[in-house]
């Protein structure tokens, strides 16, 4: 169902056939994939790349806790709290904050480039639907949540809140309709019984996270309007648990990828940019 050697940069013509895919001309460009300076299965590299989010995540709520655990936890209720907000986690103090933006902005070139593997995918299960339409409107919504994240990222809520929140609102809607509209386009395209291991896997994964990516932020918001209506100590840190179970469920979303491009590797050619495989 994947394009068999799709171009992510451009090379020289000669490698090339009509469309933009290498091998698709006769002067052996399989050929020259084979022999690519560099290569590497896409699973691994799309493990590496999630993980970069998530190990900076990680590190700056534990830094927090460790070193500027009452400031980090502290709220207009001046009540007793335990984990720190997502916002306060990553954009608040140093070096949490220079992680979270490294991991966040180191990871995502990789990851606009998958958001069009997706595209390409998505168009491909949708031919006989006459729904590709669907298919572009996921790409734009995948790329609107990477550049939200990255927004916010950036701009935290300390140094510009309203640009921040935006981004952060911008994140929280995208991705959840983006979630939905995959596992929708998967569902309406494919018969359980005709899936491979991996794509059942991936499609079962998949439903579970989207659910939980909606409690968490449901929950998120129930605690977050109860601590600012009765200022309950603990209820902030509930929101902030909340908080990471979104961001956890939406990387394990993402992280699908792995199954989904199973067989696929990336090659590095010195003359003719990076190429994706499908075997």
């Amino acid at each position: 169902m994947l394009p068999q050697y799709e171009r992510l940069v451009d090379g020289a013509a000669s490698d090339t056939g009509p469309g933009g895919y290498a091998g698709s001309g006769t002067g052996g460009g399989v050929g020259s994939l084979r022999r690519s300076k560099f290569r590497v299965r896409f699973g691994r590299l799309a493990v590496a790349t999630v993980m970069l989010p998530v190990a900076g995540f990680l590190f700056c709520v534990i830094w927090s806790l460790l070193y500027n655990f009452e400031q980090a936890n502290a709220t207009h209720c001046l009540v007793y709290n335990f984990l720190p907000s997502l916002s306060a986690a990553i954009g608040n103090y140093q070096p949490q904050r220079f992680v979270w933006q490294f991991s966040v902005l180191f990871h995502a070139p990789f990851r606009y480039a998958i958001a069009f593997l997706y595209k390409n995918h998505h168009l491909t299960l949708l031919s006989r639907k006459h729904r590709k339409e669907w298919a572009y409107l996921a790409c734009i919504l995948n790329i609107i949540e990477l550049s939200s994240l990255v927004g916010l990222s950036l701009w935290t809520s300390s140094n510009n809140y309203e640009i921040h929140k935006i981004c952060f609102s911008a994140f929280v809607i995208c991705s959840i309709i983006y979630m939905y509209l995959v596992v929708l386009i998967n569902r309406l395209t494919r018969t359980e019984e005709l899936l491979t291991l991996a794509e059942r896997k991936s499609l079962r994964y998949k439903r579970r996270l989207l659910l939980l990516n909606v409690a968490s932020i449901m929950f998120a918001v129930y605690f977050f309007v109860r601590h600012n209506n009765h200022c309950e100590p603990g209820i902030y840190s509930l929101f902030a648990l909340s908080e990471y179970v979104f961001v956890y469920s939406n990387i394990g979303f993402h992280m699908t990828a792995y199954w989904d491009f199973i067989n696929a590797h990336v090659y590095f050619h010195w003359r003719t940019g990076i190429h994706f495989s499908a075997v």
